[in-house]
């Protein structure tokens, strides 16, 4: 038997979350068959796979537009080979060749990470404001019924409270607690290959997330209310709800019905959009709301463990690993208060 028609069978028992198994296809497809696929199972070794670690991170990979795997993607494929290898053992294989092999190491990986653009509170402030100016074309009354602002109200949710793409667009009126101020967050819109889905929540193993937030996001997401109940007038029958908050709108319905999930690469896209528009970093994500957020609020000395419960890292000492680097105004002031303290400016 060959490594890519071992690969295949034990790919498709894998009992994992569909956005797992899609993405193990595609480094399957995309990074280990053209290079090893052929070769017998029997014959592979640790040197084999050390030589395709090596050749990922150096070769440039059409994919990845002409440059080298990082150092995270080429582990990713090595424990996807481990995992795989290690299930044909002893049936197969004597041994795991994965085991002794050199995939890039944690501190290459941390080496490699870039620092994600944040914007801080005044910048945030200032994008806010101009996502909720209406266009004043013709059409545009600045209320519920204009496109300009269709997009307001999840924009203002990324911003303010720093949940992922997908958790904002699997949002549903019947987890938010109005009176409580929170927000559960049970369902998340995923990619899986060239389609996407609503499914259950299931990240860090959180399947019971909340999130609370201010009365301001919720005069927010009571607008977004009232324009989605005038879309389903609108429409009538073409309206499916499925008690999304950001559900699929009417504007350029081209096919399928609207009140159901958006598409996330098309949400992307219009942000792309926004971004150029408003003169933003040419690389700002949205999930660099995420990384926004959580700066601006250790910055502005918040409690670290509500910090990170709100975003729900899995401990504040992930939070403050990640993040806490970039506090640099604050670790200034703690050793100008400390050097004050001691009154070490009276020594020299």
């Amino acid at each position: 038997m060959t490594l890519g028609a071992w690969l295949d069978r034990w790919h498709s028992n894998l009992r994992k979350e569909g956005t797992t198994v899609a993405g193990y296809e595609t480094k399957i497809r995309l990074h280990i068959k053209p290079h090893i696929g052929s070769m017998k199972l029997t014959e592979v070794t640790d040197d084999t796979l050390d030589d395709l670690y090596r050749l990922l991170e150096t070769a440039p990979c059409p994919t990845n537009n002409d440059k080298p795997l990082g150092a995270k993607s080429v582990r990713h494929v090595h424990n996807i080979l481990s995992g795989a290898l290690g299930a044909a053992v002893p049936k197969l294989i004597p041994a795991n060749p994965a085991a002794t092999a050199n995939p890039p190491t944690g501190r290459e990986i941390r080496a490699q990470e870039r620092d994600f653009p944040t914007l801080d509170d005044d910048g945030t402030a200032r994008f806010l404001s101009s996502v909720w100016e209406p266009c004043g074309n013709r059409a545009c009354d600045g209320g519920l019924t204009h496109h300009c602002l269709r997009d307001a109200p999840l924009w203002t949710v990324y911003a303010a409270t720093g949940v992922r793409r997908s958790e904002a667009l699997g949002m549903k009126w019947s987890l938010v607690n109005w009176a409580e101020g929170s927000i559960e967050l049970g369902w998340v819109v995923v990619e899986e290959g060239n389609t996407y889905r609503l499914r259950k929540l299931t990240k860090d193993g959180d399947s019971n997330a909340k999130i609370y937030v201010d009365q301001s996001v919720m005069n927010v997401l009571k607008w977004q209310k009232e324009r989605q109940e005038a879309e389903h007038e609108r429409l009538g029958s073409a309206w499916t709800d499925h008690d999304l908050v950001f559900a699929r709108d009417g504007f350029k319905l081209y096919r399928g019905e609207a009140g159901g999930p958006q598409d996330p690469e098309k949400v992307s896209a219009r942000w792309r959009t926004l971004r150029m528009r408003l003169n933003l970093p040419e690389d700002f994500r949205i999930h660099d709301w995420r990384h926004s957020k959580v700066t601006n609020d250790l910055e502005a000395g918040e409690n670290p463990v509500e910090v990170s419960a709100n975003v729900r890292h899995h401990s504040p000492g992930y939070t403050m690993a990640r993040y806490g680097h970039s506090r640099k105004n604050g670790a200034r002031k703690l050793a100008a208060s400390g050097a004050g303290r001691l009154g070490l400016s009276s020594l020299v």
